[in-house]
């Protein structure tokens, strides 16, 4: 046997030529670009007078600046600094001949939305982006790596970046969960028992059971993660599921060449006697929804559960505890039941998705958000708003109350006109919660599933949301 891991068979398919440096040169299946982070590569390429070389590998949307209303999206945008940044990627992208998604376009959305949804992503690529939630698409069984802006230009001029291999940490999701226990709350279990920092030097390979249960859209949300867990990226190994979501999307073969492709693609799994550099197993059996105390992901607790005692935590997370602690106003010894709630969001490239808001829906179905919660309710692309919509989903939010917007990055950034104010608490299905994310420095994000974050909307304060579904 070859004892080789996923990574190991992607690195070594997409491998050029090891650098004098000892990094080693990578050809990228998919190149995955924004108007944000792709302006100043274009301008890097073009002083150099070099061509995009590989155009048909790449793929354009606006997402981060994009506005989440109707009427915010007229040209010119309101805003002068994000109308040059669409301006721009307009104009780079029809010189380069890069298919792109901008904001007329049916298919826009958030890029690691729109990627996997369109079966652009597939199992055993290279899949680059300036972004560092690129991670997202190792769900396929493909190696997601964000990238900046320097490696952004080598992409364009070579189809090619310098990168050092990582090793490889196996980390096992082991037990039953119930129903409303999702891959966000089993991430943020991972990320409060090995910290922001804990995946340095790694790239981890998540499987056990809790994982192996999971659909695709669940797997993109557990490895759109992993980057706020320290490491550089993290995969589940293509199987059946990967290969069911797959079939008869857009840039698919069909027939028999997509039998032929998927036999291809599950040959990437690891090996059976594939060789970890580490291995971790987290119990979640019996998990209740996680929630964030503080100011990152790693700060996470089941919401059954007391915010612990900075005295108690090591020596050297005592102080960003106690500041965390400070900042979002919470009682250490006290679980975060009761807190109130100003704003409610789902949506972003961890939670955007259909399977998201149909969950959403059901703690929804009867009920509406209470007077004082803004909710705002964002599909990560285009594409699933059509289906919500036509589904009867999106009917529900709005019944309830909630804001029906167009898709976009919306108030997981906060650079597109979705913010919140002053210091308000917004109960988020993004994947950061430093302080002034969403807009406000004195704001203040706690990170939950989107079936949480319903919850929360309802009663306006965090809740159980199996209390609240009964």
């Amino acid at each position: 046997m070859s004892e080789r891991t996923l990574y190991d068979k992607v690195w070594d398919r997409h491998r050029v030529a090891t650098l004098p440096n000892g990094q080693d040169q990578l050809f990228v299946s998919l190149h995955l670009i924004h108007e944000v982070t792709s302006p100043q590569a274009f301008s890097m390429l073009s002083e150099r007078g070099l061509d995009v070389a590989y155009p048909d590998r790449t793929v354009a949307v606006a997402d981060h600046i994009a506005p989440t209303t109707v009427e915010g999206r007229e040209r010119p945008l309101a805003d002068e600094t994000a109308e040059t940044m669409l301006a721009t990627i307009e104009e780079n992208v029809a010189a380069a001949g890069i298919t792109y998604y901008g904001l007329d376009s049916s298919e826009q959305g958030i890029t690691h939305v729109v990627a996997p949804e369109l079966g652009l992503t597939q199992p055993g690529m290279v899949v680059a982006c300036g972004d560092s939630h690129t991670a997202t698409h190792g769900a396929l069984g493909a190696i997601g790596i964000g990238i900046g802006t320097s490696q952004i230009r080598d992409v364009f001029a070579s189809g090619c970046i310098a990168a050092e291999k990582r090793a490889v940490r196996r980390v096992d999701l082991e037990g039953d969960v119930d129903e409303w226990v999702s891959a966000k709350d089993l991430m943020l279990r991972l990320l409060a028992d090995l910290g922001v920092d804990g995946g340095v030097g790694f790239v981890y390979e998540y499987g056990g059971s809790a994982v192996e249960r999971l659909d695709v859209e669940e797997r993109l949300a557990l490895c759109n993660m992993s980057i706020e867990g320290g490491a550089r990226s993290g995969y589940v190994e293509p199987d059946e599921t990967t290969v069911e979501y797959l079939r008869g999307r857009e840039h698919v073969p069909h027939g028999e060449a997509f039998e032929a492709l998927a036999e291809d693609w599950l040959s990437f799994a690891s090996d059976d006697d594939a060789v970890y550099d580490d291995h971790v197993t987290v119990d979640v059996d019996g998990l209740a929804p996680m929630v964030t105390w503080g100011t990152n992901p790693g700060q996470a607790v089941e919401i059954t559960e007391p915010v612990p005692d900075p005295a108690t935590l090591p020596p050297g997370d005592r102080e960003a505890a106690a500041d965390a602690i400070d900042h979002v106003g919470v009682t250490p010894g006290e679980s975060m039941q009761g807190t109130p709630v100003d704003v409610a969001f789902i949506g972003t490239c961890t939670n955007g998705r259909v399977s998201d808001f149909e969950r959403a829906a059901r703690v929804l179905e009867g009920r509406t958000v209470h007077p004082d919660v803004r909710a705002l309710a964002v599909p990560g692309s285009q594409r699933v708003k059509r289906e919500l919509e036509a589904s009867g989903v999106a009917d529900v939010f709005v019944d309830a109350g909630w804001e029906w917007r167009e898709s976009g990055c919306s108030l997981c950034i906060g650079m597109n006109g979705d913010v919140i104010y002053d210091d308000e608490l917004c109960v988020s299905a993004s994947n950061r919660n430093y302080v002034g994310r969403q807009g406000s420095k004195q704001g203040r994000t706690v990170l939950a599933s989107p079936a949480t974050v319903a919850a929360a909307a309802v009663e306006g304060e965090l809740v159980d949301v199996r209390e609240v579904v009964g």
